[in-house]
Protein backbone atom coordinates (compact mmCIF):
# COMPACT_ATOMS: atom_id res chain seq x y z
CA UNK A 1 0.00 0.00 0.00
CA UNK A 2 2.85 2.42 0.24
CA UNK A 3 5.21 1.16 -2.24
CA UNK A 4 7.43 4.79 -2.18
CA UNK A 5 7.85 3.97 2.28
CA UNK A 6 11.20 5.56 3.38
CA UNK A 7 13.33 2.70 4.99
CA UNK A 8 15.83 3.27 7.52
CA UNK A 9 18.99 0.97 8.72
CA UNK A 10 18.39 -2.78 8.17
CA UNK A 11 14.87 -1.75 6.26
CA UNK A 12 13.25 -0.75 8.50
CA UNK A 13 10.00 1.19 7.23
CA UNK A 14 9.67 4.44 8.34
CA UNK A 15 6.28 6.01 8.89
CA UNK A 16 5.39 9.18 8.22
CA UNK A 17 2.35 11.37 9.13
CA UNK A 18 0.83 10.90 5.69
CA UNK A 19 1.17 7.04 6.47
CA UNK A 20 0.22 7.02 9.94
CA UNK A 21 -3.05 8.94 8.91
CA UNK A 22 -3.45 7.13 5.52
CA UNK A 23 -3.53 4.27 8.18
CA UNK A 24 -5.86 5.90 10.37
CA UNK A 25 -8.33 5.84 7.12
CA UNK A 26 -7.48 2.36 6.29
CA UNK A 27 -8.99 1.41 9.54
CA UNK A 28 -11.84 3.94 10.05
CA UNK A 29 -13.27 2.64 6.40
CA UNK A 30 -12.26 -1.43 7.49
CA UNK A 31 -14.20 -1.03 10.57
CA UNK A 32 -17.34 0.68 9.03
CA UNK A 33 -17.41 -2.65 6.58
CA UNK A 34 -16.23 -1.59 3.40
CA UNK A 35 -14.12 -4.13 1.94
CA UNK A 36 -10.38 -4.30 1.49
CA UNK A 37 -11.08 -4.36 -2.29
CA UNK A 38 -13.11 -1.16 -1.68
CA UNK A 39 -10.31 0.37 -0.03
CA UNK A 40 -7.50 0.05 -2.21
CA UNK A 41 -9.99 1.44 -5.21
CA UNK A 42 -10.23 4.67 -2.53
CA UNK A 43 -6.35 5.01 -2.16
CA UNK A 44 -5.96 4.57 -5.97
CA UNK A 45 -8.52 7.60 -6.23
CA UNK A 46 -6.48 9.31 -3.90
CA UNK A 47 -3.74 9.28 -5.89
CA UNK A 48 -5.63 10.70 -8.49
CA UNK A 49 -6.02 14.03 -6.79
CA UNK A 50 -8.74 16.19 -7.59
CA UNK A 51 -10.43 14.44 -10.67
CA UNK A 52 -11.78 12.07 -7.70
CA UNK A 53 -13.41 14.03 -4.89
CA UNK A 54 -16.49 12.99 -5.73
CA UNK A 55 -16.13 9.87 -5.43
CA UNK A 56 -14.11 9.97 -2.79
CA UNK A 57 -16.49 12.05 -0.65
CA UNK A 58 -19.49 9.85 -1.41
CA UNK A 59 -17.61 6.53 -0.06
CA UNK A 60 -18.01 8.43 3.31
CA UNK A 61 -21.02 9.94 3.25
CA UNK A 62 -22.34 5.94 1.88
CA UNK A 63 -20.25 4.68 5.11
CA UNK A 64 -21.05 7.08 7.30
CA UNK A 65 -25.19 6.18 6.34
CA UNK A 66 -24.11 2.40 6.66
CA UNK A 67 -22.51 2.91 10.56
CA UNK A 68 -25.90 5.12 11.40
CA UNK A 69 -27.75 1.90 10.55
CA UNK A 70 -25.58 -0.34 12.11
CA UNK A 71 -25.96 2.13 15.55
CA UNK A 72 -29.85 1.77 14.78
CA UNK A 73 -29.66 -1.98 14.63
CA UNK A 74 -27.21 -1.97 17.65
CA UNK A 75 -29.40 0.30 20.22
CA UNK A 76 -32.45 -1.92 19.16
CA UNK A 77 -30.70 -4.84 20.30
CA UNK A 78 -28.91 -2.95 23.54
CA UNK A 79 -32.55 -2.41 24.31
CA UNK A 80 -33.92 -5.87 23.99
CA UNK A 81 -30.61 -6.82 26.09
CA UNK A 82 -31.80 -4.20 28.78
CA UNK A 83 -35.25 -5.36 29.06
CA UNK A 84 -34.03 -9.21 29.42
CA UNK A 85 -31.72 -7.97 32.44
CA UNK A 86 -34.41 -6.20 33.81
CA UNK A 87 -36.62 -9.41 33.32
CA UNK A 88 -34.58 -11.93 35.30
CA UNK A 89 -33.57 -9.48 37.62
CA UNK A 90 -37.20 -9.05 38.43
CA UNK A 91 -38.06 -12.72 38.41
CA UNK A 92 -34.96 -13.37 40.56
CA UNK A 93 -36.12 -11.04 42.86
CA UNK A 94 -39.78 -12.38 43.27
CA UNK A 95 -38.68 -16.13 43.25
CA UNK A 96 -40.85 -16.45 40.12
CA UNK A 97 -40.86 -15.93 36.12
CA UNK A 98 -44.89 -16.00 36.49
CA UNK A 99 -44.31 -12.84 38.58
CA UNK A 100 -42.75 -11.04 35.66
CA UNK A 101 -45.35 -12.87 33.03
CA UNK A 102 -48.20 -11.57 34.85
CA UNK A 103 -47.42 -8.39 35.28
CA UNK A 104 -49.34 -5.60 33.77
CA UNK A 105 -47.55 -3.69 30.80
CA UNK A 106 -47.73 -0.24 33.36
CA UNK A 107 -45.09 -1.63 35.85
CA UNK A 108 -42.72 -2.71 33.18
CA UNK A 109 -40.21 0.68 33.68
CA UNK A 110 -40.58 2.53 30.71
CA UNK A 111 -36.92 1.83 29.49
CA UNK A 112 -37.47 -0.87 28.96
CA UNK A 113 -41.38 -1.16 28.47
CA UNK A 114 -41.26 -1.12 24.50
CA UNK A 115 -38.55 -3.83 24.24
CA UNK A 116 -40.51 -7.16 25.78
CA UNK A 117 -40.00 -9.88 24.01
Amino acid sequence: MFPDMERGNGGIRIFSDKEINTIKVIECLKSSGMPIKSIKEFLLWCKEGDASLHKRRDIFYNRLAEVQKQIKLLETTANMLKYKCWYYDTAISAGTEDFVKNMPASEIPEDVRDYKI
